[in-house]
């Protein structure tokens, strides 16, 4: 699988490290936490994740489809954040 990054181009998936999911957002609430913890669904098809591009350092929110492997869009997670 190939990821583009926004400032390095188009590289190897070995360059980066999975993160996460990026759809939940932390809650305010403690007793809310343990589900925000463990508690992830685990879709088929397009989701948007959290990767780490080592090289660089640029966290990314990629939006890729989980049976296919295709990537759509790649966006730095501080813009993601911005627009949200």
């Amino acid at each position: 699988m190939r990821l583009p990054c926004p400032y390095c181009g188009e590289r190897d998936s070995r360059e980066f490290t999975y993160r996460g999911d990026a759809g939940p957002t932390r809650p305010e609430a403690d007793e809310a936490m343990a589900d925000y913890v463990y508690l992830r669904d685990n879709p088929l098809g397009w989701h948007k994740e959290y990767w780490l591009h080592t090289v660089c350092r640029t966290w990314l929110v990629v939006e890729r489809n989980t049976v296919t492997h295709a990537v759509g869009t790649v966006v730095p997670a501080r813009n993601q954040r911005a627009a949200s």
